[in-house]
Parts: C-alpha cells; sequence; structure tokens
C-alpha cells in the first residue's frame, strides 16, 4: 500500500463528505444514520441480520418520536440505503463503528461484535476514508484493532487513513440531551485524524470537544459511565439508611439538591440495566486488573449494583411477612420489566433478576409491561399480563413506570411496593 494523500487532486476534494457508512444499526447506529442523513450525507447502514434491517424498513424500531418522523422518510429515499453487504463500506468517505459491545457471563468484555466489525473494516478500507469508533471498550481498543491492523496493511495513519475514537453519548428514549444538543468528545491518533473526524461529527452536532488521542476518549466514556455506577450505588445506600430512619429518601435527596454547588441528584431505584451502566465500568476493572492495578471503590459499587435486585426481594418479604404472609405462593405483578421508562429495551433490566428471585423463593410472578409483551427468564419465557387488574395480586412491585400509561388499576392492589422511590398515581398517565 503505497497511496498518500497527494494522490488526491485537492485538499478540498478530500475533505468533502458525501457518504458515510455505519456499522452496526442498533440503538447507536440507527439514531446516527438518521442524524447523518438528516445532515444532507448519503447514508450506507450496515448490519449482518436480516431481521433488523427489515424491521428497519417496515419502520418497526424503537425510536424516540423525531427519529420515527426521519425514518419514515428516509427510507423511502435512494441516499438511505440499507446492506448486509460489508463491502459497501469500501464506497463511503467515512465509516463509524456503532456495533454493541458487552460482557459474558463471568463478566468479562465480549469483543467479539467489535472484533469482527473492525477486521472487515480493515479489509475494505481504501486510502483517504476517516474511521471513528463509537463503541465503548477499554483504553487502547482504536489502537489495537485499527491502527495495528491498518498500519500492517500498509497504510500510514495521519496520511493515507484518518482513525478516532469518538464513544457514543446516546441515551434512549430521552427527548431532552438529544444527538444535535449533545457534545462529542473526539480523539483522533494524529491532529489531521482529528480534524477529519471532527468534520464528519459536526453534521450530527455542532459541539465536538476534542481531546488529545483516541485513549484519552476512550477512557473518558468509561470515566462517565463509572460516575454514574458508584453515585447510583451511593443513592441505594442511602434509601436503605433512609428507610432505617423511617424518612423518605426522595425528601432527603431533594433538599441536598437545594445545594447550588458541589452536589450532583442521583436516585435509588431497583437497579440499573441498559447497555452502559452495568457493562462499561467492568471494561476498565477488567484492564486494570491485567495491569494489576485496582479500584477499590469502583468494585465495590459494581457489586453492590449486582446486590440490588436481591435487595428489592428482601423488601418485598420483609413487607410480606410483616402483613402476616410469607413469599410462597404469593400471587406478585412486577409492574414494568424494560430498564428505563419510554424503552422496549430489556437488556440487562434488573427486572428480569427480580422475577427469578421471586419464583426462586416460591412466588406466583407475573408482569406488566406494553412495551415489553414477552421476556425470557431462567426455566423460558412469560408474557405480559394483557389487562392487570389491581385485586388479581397480592402484592405489586413497581419496576419500570412508562409515560402516557394508566396504573390506576394499582389502587385497587392491596399490597404496592414502589422500588423507583418516585411514583405518583397523578402523573401516571401524563
Amino acid at each position: 500500500m503505497t497511496s498518500t494523500v497527494a494522490e488526491f487532486q485537492t485538499v478540498a476534494e478530500l475533505n468533502e463528505l458525501t457518504s458515510v457508512a455505519v456499522i452496526g444499526m442498533g440503538y447507536v447506529g440507527l439514531p446516527t444514520a438518521l442524524g447523518l442523513h438528516a445532515g444532507g450525507v448519503t447514508v450506507i447502514g450496515i448490519d449482518l441480520s436480516h431481521n433488523r434491517l427489515e424491521a428497519i424498513r417496515a419502520c418497526e424500531v424503537d425510536l424516540i418520536e423525531t427519529d420515527h418522523r426521519r425514518l419514515e422518510k428516509a427510507v423511502h429515499q435512494e441516499d438511505f440505503q440499507l446492506t448486509a453487504d460489508a463491502s459497501r463500506m469500501a464506497e463511503a468517505d467515512a465509516i463509524l463503528v456503532c456495533v454493541p459491545t458487552g460482557l459474558d457471563e463471568y463478566l468479562m468484555p465480549d469483543l467479539g461484535p467489535l472484533e469482527s466489525a473492525c477486521a472487515a473494516l480493515v479489509a475494505h478500507a481504501r486510502p483517504g476514508q476517516t474511521l471513528i469508533l463509537t463503541s465503548t471498550s477499554y483504553v487502547g481498543t482504536s489502537g489495537r484493532l485499527l491502527v495495528k491492523p491498518l498500519t500492517a496493511k500498509g497504510f500510514k495513519v495521519g496520511r493515507d487513513i484518518f482513525v478516532a475514537s469518538s464513544p457514543e453519548r446516546i441515551d434512549p428514549g430521552n427527548v431532552t440531551h438529544t444527538q444535535a444538543e449533545t457534545p462529542r468528545v473526539l480523539g483522533g491518533v494524529t491532529p489531521t485524524c482529528t480534524a477529519m473526524a471532527q468534520r464528519v461529527l459536526n453534521v450530527l452536532t455542532p459541539r465536538v470537544h476534542l481531546v488529545s488521542s483516541p485513549e484519552a476518549a476512550e477512557l473518558t466514556k468509561l470515566y462517565e459511565n463509572t460516575f454514574r455506577a458508584v453515585n447510583i450505588a451511593l443513592a441505594n445506600e442511602f434509601a436503605e439508611i433512609s428507610d432505617g430512619f423511617s424518612i423518605d429518601p426522595i425528601e432527603v435527596i431533594d433538599a441536598a439538591s437545594s445545594k447550588p454547588y458541589g452536589f450532583m441528584a442521583f436516585h435509588p431505584g431497583p437497579g440499573v440495566g441498559g447497555h452502559c451502566i452495568p457493562c462499561d465500568p467492568h471494561y476498565l476493572l477488567w484492564q486494570l486488573r491485567a495491569t494489576q492495578n485496582s479500584a477499590p471503590l469502583v468494585t465495590q459499587a459494581m457489586r453492590a449494583i449486582a446486590e440490588r435486585p436481591r435487595q428489592v426481594v428482601d423488601r418485598v418479604l420483609n413487607t410480606l411477612s410483616r402483613n402476616g404472609t410469607g413469599m410462597a405462593g404469593a400471587r406478585i405483578l412486577v409492574v414494568g420489566v424494560t430498564y428505563k421508562p419510554g424503552v422496549q429495551d430489556v437488556r440487562s433490566s434488573s427486572a428480569l433478576d427480580i422475577i427469578d428471585l421471586l419464583a426462586e423463593k416460591g412466588a406466583k410472578v407475573a408482569y406488566y409491561d406494553p412495551l415489553a409483551p414477552n421476556v425470557r427468564v431462567t426455566g423460558g419465557s412469560l408474557d405480559s399480563v394483557v389487562e392487570p387488574a389491581g385485586g388479581d395480586w397480592d402484592l405489586a412491585l413497581i419496576h419500570t413506570v412508562h409515560p402516557g400509561q394508566d396504573y390506576d388499576w394499582l389502587g385497587q392492589c392491596p399490597i404496592v411496593i414502589d422500588a423507583t422511590y418516585r411514583f405518583d398515581p397523578a402523573l401516571s398517565a401524563a
């Protein structure tokens, strides 16, 4: 490989951005593709799942309303293309890698999808392209999966091809902090790489915070979500402390929030789920173990988060005991099983662990969630109750409250435990 920037007629030609390929059309890739398309760029959306591509074409995907409207228009336009053919990425001026990164059963990073995506990217890379890794991973991922193999192939990174890291900051279901309004952190391998990547990200948002390297960008994302994990663990702990004093923890949080400096409100809940908080800090802990370093505060916070569903089940057990009954045979309805309000995603949802733990203790467990009609739990599949009636249950456990849904029927349930600490029946259908 001997091609260089000098082969292009002008720098302006090199800087022209007409098409972008997005690898992975999931909860990050699809909104990213829609944002790029809305910015006037031809988009090639690549996903190996034909079912996912068909769902996108049918507009049967979980998106905020503004992105739904974008998708309904985009799927009928020639400059919004969906394909399972990875070789199509060679046609694009820039490529964004948006595949998921998760954990295996031992809480070790599962980089299989990311490694495969980056290998395909390297195989089809051509001179002049800008490659941006947006998937969250450990420090050095961009170097190992992109820079080293591209260099081995003969590319001169920063001259022939441009590599950067800009971890995603999409919050599914959040209509307040949209992609266009949320700053992106960006670190390129060289200053030219950073500049070339910034022209791509500026299509999505005008606010790009530059850092010195891809490694700095990668560690920034791990810090962001580790910060959240530690503070959520603390909020849960304070909820237990408040209960011991018979004090409403939300009253305490609201009072502390009146301080205009030095405090940021985090709220207790039944657990954490989704793609970020239960996962990302483990990437950091895994890498630290390899270097024989430690992060005891982070380690303890992640243990506390993992134990939170069991604490919720203990609360159920204690409540039933105080009312003269036990767990065995108790009819319990879990209200909401997605990991957060307003989304269909049940990945790593604490509700699934809670359902399993309640069933282990002999309870007859069902759930109600209009956004998740079916879930997989230990022992098989479970369907949502279609029309719940409060009188059918001995206890209702509120896990996730979706906006726009009617929860008045909970008033007929003999015992209601609010694991969100913030349920307000008067606002439930707002």
